[in-house]
């Protein structure tokens, strides 16, 4: 039967913008670019392929020319191309910025939005994590790589975790999972991504994790609970390489350090910065073009001798 036009599910409350983007494109967009609480979702349409990705910006509000320039400026590469808008019902507008993304499971973890049931194997954990204004969804190479770091990490030790640049919250939780008696403390650059994390940790019944909106190692709090024996910070490759001697500075003796969000390309960069302040490389896990890196920092604890260089950390959404 065909639905009347007075249905609510009819009625128009929000818009979908799509325009095409490349890979490079898609993985330096941050939210805080645009003037608006749009949800932008990236989605690589031929599988390793760096020209052939797709931007769907969800808004609550018929977009603008304004709005649609902002958009443009995120993706460069669609100049020229004409955006495709949607409208959508009111059903529509979580079932279809969900749509696309199909549970993930790595390891012991399954990570999931809320349009997606799932059955979680016996010792599993499920994660539920919705697309938003933050990173790591679990759906990117570099998220799901670190998830499955962290699970062959199971039996080691850990009391003091710290996850750097934790956009969703995801991979704090899975720590706190694996290693309930730790302290656990995740941080963001961006003030969003922390409020995100904190919905998400009440979302999926997560206590006790500490966070906080610092720049990079950065902040007296961080310094104040140091030195940490597990460290992640999934990235990018050029505030990874910036970042490298203040990272290390807060890794205690022969601490467990997880790197994510460079490509294959630079991952000799990524481990010759960690390298010179007594990190070594364990293992490599690549995935497509993408690269996941886990290091053990040195026997001695390690102290920069110069101060941090802002280089190469602009916004953490630069890449070299």
């Amino acid at each position: 039967m065909a639905a009347h036009p007075s249905d609510p599910a009819d009625a128009v409350t929000s818009w979908k913008v799509t325009l095409p983007c490349t890979r490079a494109e898609a993985e330096a967009i941050d939210a805080g670019d645009i003037d608006s609480d749009a949800v932008l979702i990236t989605t690589e349409e031929v599988e390793d392929d760096r020209e052939h990705w797709r931007l769907d910006a969800y808004v609550e509000r018929e977009p603008d020319a304004a709005m649609i320039a902002q958009l443009r400026a995120l993706v460069p590469s669609a100049t020229g191309v004409a955006p495709v808008i949607e409208p959508l019902g009111a059903q529509d507008w979580v079932t279809m910025s969900q749509a696309g993304l199909e549970p993930i499971r790595e390891g012991r973890f399954v990570v999931h939005t809320s349009t997606h049931v799932v059955d979680v194997p016996a010792g599993g954990r499920a994660f539920l994590i919705d697309a938003g204004q933050a990173f790591g969804t679990g759906h990117h190479a570099t998220t799901s790589g670190c998830l499955r770091m962290l699970d062959g990490l199971a039996s080691a030790r850990f009391a003091n975790v710290i996850d750097l640049g934790t956009g969703t919250g995801l991979l704090a939780f899975a720590a706190a999972h694996l290693w309930p008696a730790a302290r656990v403390m995740a941080t963001d650059i961006d003030s969003r991504a922390i409020a995100v994390t904190r919905d998400n940790a009440a979302a999926n019944a997560i206590d006790g994790i500490d966070l906080i909106v610092a720049d990079g190692a950065l902040d007296p709090a961080i310094d104040a609970a140091a030195p940490y024996d597990l460290i992640i910070a999934n990235i990018l490759a050029g505030p990874l390489v910036s970042m490298a001697p203040e990272i290390a500075a807060i890794a205690a003796p022969d601490a467990r350090i997880i790197l994510a969000g460079l490509l294959e390309t630079q991952r000799d960069q990524v481990v010759a910065a960690f390298a010179a302040c007594g990190c070594a490389i364990d293992a490599v896990d690549r995935r497509g073009d993408w690269s996941v890196l886990a290091l053990t920092a040195g026997a001695v604890r390690f102290v920069p001798s110069t101060p941090p260089d802002p280089k190469g950390r602009d916004g953490w959404a630069l890449d070299l």
